[in-house]
């Protein structure tokens, strides 16, 4: 006899569209929502919807209790934070997701360095730790270097300010005067970026594609920090400008954080994302989340050939090791469509109009639907997954998907191009 499994997806972006694609693919697969609005996406594929906060473990637990949910992915790092896992967990969901302590390793950057401190894992930069504007004033006020500076709480990717990248030292002065909580302040590291993810189950590790993620809002990498603009995989699941001894630094430094995590008493479940700045004496770490990245979820998952659902119930009944994971060798490019205006004016309620199919995946993200058209709000909307068997096809494909939306919206044209690639390799290659 055929049973169903019922999953329950929290989250309302286009990550979680990705999830719920990726889940959608096995039949037996049952999809219940919880979402702080409608997205038009996973609700098609949704056997069951609520509309409700989603950092309220209470009103969560009553959903899944209702219709005998057994596992639960997490999307966002916010539901992390309130705690939602560890209270499924008491009532026997499943979660693709941390406790709220081991959360902390995203939730709380104080957490994540003193821990790396703690157990000597590589990678670490050096930091410092204030608890109050006026105590980072003076340590930046009497420093001749430049550093990032860091909120050490949460800020939806968007809190971090570097000197002599987004500020000077008056400006950053002024900047730790307007963050509350921890502040925390490190070297300015020196590279290029990537992103490794990895599935977890307490012990076992498995990584994913190596992605590039573009923050800054506008093509040539200016512009505000944005929540990311697109990013892109290549077919062999790794970058030129990332060595195999870089990679396996990496992946042994996600190794050595979720050991350490276990030995303080609080195994790590989930997705763990590594985001490294690739520098002149290897792969140092700028930050770990505690879930798949928004938009690198959507390369990854739209290359998973290994059913998706069976991955959930070997991460959380801690049976990785056995579990069969693999990806299409193939190259992805995602490109968000953002409305006019954003980051800091978004304008929202813009009417989108799709172009001619074609084989790029979508996913929206911060969008409605009303009277048929797809409504704009004040992030990020609808992002294009092209698939090929080279970095051009899938990034032509990408471009000719997101182009032919309109309405008030933009996109990154760059990324993905093999222009900026070779801008990456070429950086690299000088800083060596």
């Amino acid at each position: 006899m055929i049973t169903n499994s019922n999953i329950l997806i929290v989250g309302s972006g286009g990550r979680e569209h990705a999830i719920a694609s990726a889940l959608a693919r096995n039949p037996q697969t049952r999809i219940f929502a919880v979402m702080n609005r409608m997205n038009p996406g996973i609700a098609e594929l949704a056997h069951k919807v609520l509309i409700a906060p989603e950092t309220e473990p209470e009103s969560i637990k009553k959903f899944c209790q209702e219709n005998q949910i057994h596992f639960a992915c997490i999307g966002p790092e916010a539901p992390l934070e309130t705690g939602v896992v560890d209270t499924l967990t008491e009532v026997g969901v499943k979660c693709m997701g941390p406790s709220r302590q081991a959360a902390k390793i995203e939730t709380d950057k104080s957490f994540c360095r003193n821990l790396m401190k703690k157990y000597q894992i590589p990678g670490l930069p050096e930091y410092h730790i204030f608890h109050s504007g006026k105590e980072a004033e003076t340590f930046l006020d009497t420093s001749t270097k430049d550093y990032a500076i860091k909120p050490s709480g949460l800020t939806g990717g968007k809190g971090v300010r570097i000197m002599g990248e987004h500020l000077d030292k008056d400006e950053a002065c002024a900047y730790v005067h307007e963050l509350s909580g921890d502040i925390v302040i490190e070297e300015r590291l020196i590279g290029e970026e990537f992103t490794l993810q990895a599935f977890v189950d307490g012990k076992n590790l498995v990584p994913m594609p190596l992605v590039q993620d573009h923050k800054r809002a506008y093509e040539g990498d200016v512009g505000p920090n944005t929540g990311g603009m697109g990013s892109y995989t290549l077919p062999d699941h790794r970058f030129p400008f990332v060595t195999d001894e870089d990679y396996h630094q990496a992946f042994s430094i996600m190794k050595e954080t979720i050991a350490a995590l276990a030995a303080e008493g609080t195994p790590y479940v989930g997705i763990l994302y590594g985001q490294f700045m690739n520098t002149a004496n290897g792969p140092m770490v700028i930050e770990f989340n505690a879930r798949f990245g928004d938009p690198e979820a959507m390369n990854v998952l739209s290359l998973l050939l290994s059913d998706f659902t069976g991955i959930v119930k070997a991460i959380t009944s801690g049976t990785l090791d056995t579990a069969d994971v693999s990806f299409a060798k193939k190259a992805t490019v995602c490109k968000y469509l953002v409305p006019e205006g954003y980051p800091d004016t978004p304008v929202s309620g813009g009417k989108l109009v799709l172009g001619p199919d074609n084989t790029a995946l979508c996913y929206y993200a911060s969008v409605v639907k009303e009277g048929g058209y797809l409504i704009t709000q004040s992030s990020r909307t609808l992002a294009f997954v092209g698939i090929g068997d080279s970095l051009d096809e899938a990034e032509r494909l990408a471009e000719e998907a997101a182009s032919a939306v309109s309405g008030p919206v933009r996109h990154r044209k760059d990324i993905g191009t093999t222009e900026v690639l070779e801008k990456r390799i070429l950086h690299m290659k000088e800083i060596r």
